[in-house]
């Protein structure tokens, strides 16, 4: 099983993961927004929220050189 096959189990299982993390990313970063501006935010907000931020990008650029593996492997199948 790979994710050649758009239709197949762990294409779409890789699809499902992606738009979660994609998903958590969106969430977090209104999240960010909102302890920023909070003035009543300790130093423990802020790290934890760092901490957050930190693996919810480590993920997105996870889902984004995949896809552009994906795409670079896709773009030598067709030449």
């Amino acid at each position: 099983m790979d994710t050649d096959d758009k239709a197949g189990y762990m294409s779409r299982l890789a699809d499902n993961i992606e738009a979660v993390q994609l998903g958590t990313a969106a969430q977090l970063l209104e999240h960010a927004s909102d302890t920023l501006d909070d003035r009543d935010a300790g130093p423990e907000d802020l790290q934890r929220l760092g901490r957050e931020l930190t693996r919810a990008l480590r993920d997105v650029l996870r889902v984004a050189v995949s896809r552009g593996h994906l795409l670079a492997v896709s773009d030598l199948h067709r030449s």
